[in-house]
């Protein structure tokens, strides 16, 4: 401007003018070296993936995305428009883009109509034609578990929706892996449109163990015995522990919990669901193969046990059903190393699976009861009736495959009557009903039971330690004939 203004004898306002578009187009064209430049290092970078030539690679570059060369066509016809600008570099150059855009949508719809052509002639090709032989070895695999939802329930799933289901079934797994000593098959997930849309399912081998109903939008409220009064609520039932709730608007979170109530959400819901079914289910979860790995992982740092119980001592398949018989009164499997032992201990004995496991539940007595006794040590439990415990002993009958509990069908039933009267006595104050008895009988009086009471543990004397304190909440008795 000074030297337009002064040293040119330019007037101020042409000097501004002059220099100030000079200023401009200088600055452009010491950007185009580096342009150019960096232009070139991003080809040569792309470049080094591709294997075709440089023409074939633009060609299929600019092929890829026609809207932007539609949309770059577009602003540099606008640019073309605009006074001052060469119009005919820009018309034409915009005019060409145009028409490369349009030949690449044309392709692109060609390819899409091609390939929709291919898939069905392969889809016609793999339906079997009528009479021919149907290859039905892909419909062979069978998920241990999955779990079904309706599609309301499919935002709980899509971590895409925020849905943190399947984030809370990685942790079941990890957490399992901790509790009992045993990693469970992988949950497969996936919607079914034939159920309710607020429903799921949860198949164990392709059959339906465990199924519940979700209140989208609502969370459910629990009254634990602790609730101080009442709240409005949508009555239903915790599918877990089959206990009398209330689904609730999320608007009422805080007014329910002051009350006294515990308050979950939908995916805790599911979830405290699936891991009570998974514990129920545990023994039949662990296969041969599950049993192998847990005894592969035991060599690695004990070699010498695992050595010499299997095959040595015990085929697998019998060390498979001691394990799913400690699983299926939820005993865990971590302490794999003194299970083994134990085994290798007893099997001289006998082979029975019933008869070991009881010797391993003894071995295991401090880790069977450390959920049960409190900070001073004392276990409040239920005990059997001298009459009961005689009766019980004196229907074992010993066959070729064992021994087995053989009670007549009336007196199974008072005897039932009489524990389930108890152990319901006992729930309803809070105690975790826990029943104890003679180890002769204890296994033949969890059998009986755990069909109607599978939450009822049963221990013998001999699963307690010496610094166990027993309180007694009551007898069970015999109920009299009707």
């Amino acid at each position: 401007f000074f030297i337009g203004a002064i040293m040119q004898n330019m007037k101020a306002v042409q000097a501004a003018e002059t220099y100030t578009l000079l200023t401009i187009g200088d600055g452009l064209v010491s950007q185009i070296p580096a342009l150019v430049i960096s232009t070139s290092a991003g080809i040569i970078v792309s470049r080094a993936a591709s294997d075709v030539s440089m023409g074939k690679e633009f060609m299929q570059q600019f092929g890829l995305q026609p809207q932007a060369l539609a949309v770059s066509s577009g602003i540099i016809i606008l640019f073309g428009l605009i006074p001052g600008l060469p119009h005919l570099p820009f018309l034409l150059l915009g005019i060409l883009m145009g028409g490369i855009s349009l030949i690449a949508f044309n392709k692109t719809a060609a390819d899409k109509e091609e390939q929709k052509v291919e898939a069905e002639k392969e889809k016609k090709a793999a339906t079997p034609l009528p009479g021919a032989p149907e290859t039905v070895e892909s419909l062979l695999p069978l998920d241990i578990l999955q779990l079904e939802v309706g599609y309301g329930l499919i935002p709980l799933v899509d971590e895409a929706q925020e849905g943190d289901l399947l984030e809370r079934i990685r942790a079941i797994r990890r957490q399992f892996a901790m509790d009992m000593g045993m990693i469970i098959p992988p949950l497969h997930v996936r919607d079914n449109l034939q159920l309710k849309p607020d429903q799921y399912v949860l198949l164990l081998k392709g059959v339906e163990v465990a199924k519940g109903e979700i209140m989208m939008g609502h969370l459910l409220a629990m009254d634990s015995g602790m609730a101080k009064r009442k709240i409005e609520g949508i009555p239903t039932m915790e599918p877990a522990f089959q206990l009398p709730a209330l689904w609730i608007d999320r608007e009422k979170k805080d007014e329910a919990q002051v009350a006294g109530y515990t308050v979950v959400d939908p995916s805790t819901v599911i979830a405290t669901h699936l891991t009570e079914v998974l514990r129920t289910h545990a023994d039949e979860l662990l296969g041969r193969q599950d049993t192998q790995k847990l005894l592969d992982n035991l060599a690695k740092t004990h070699p010498k046990v695992v050595e010499e119980l299997v095959p040595g001592l015990l085929p697998l398949g019998l060390v498979q059903k001691v394990l799913q018989n400690l699983l299926r009164e939820r005993v865990s499997l971590r302490d794999l190393l003194t299970i083994c032992e134990t085994l290798a201990d007893f099997a001289p004995l006998g082979k029975d699976p019933d008869i070991l496991t009881e010797y391993v539940r003894q071995k295991l007595a401090r880790s069977i009861i450390s959920s049960f006794v409190d900070e001073q040590g004392t276990i409040t439990v239920l005990t059997l009736s001298t009459q009961i415990e005689d009766i019980i002993r004196e229907s074992l009958q010993k066959t070729d495959q064992g021994v087995f509990l053989n009670m007549e069908p009336n007196l199974g039933q008072r005897l039932l009557a009489s524990a389930k009267t108890m152990v319901e006595k006992v729930s309803q104050e809070g105690y975790q009903p826990i029943i104890i008895c003679s180890p002769t009988i204890r296994r033949h009086f969890r059998r009986l039971l755990e069909r109607f009471m599978p939450h009822v543990m049963v221990l013998s004397h001999n699963e307690l330690t010496a610094q166990t304190q027993l309180q007694s909440l009551g007898t069970i008795e015999l109920n009299p004939k009707k």
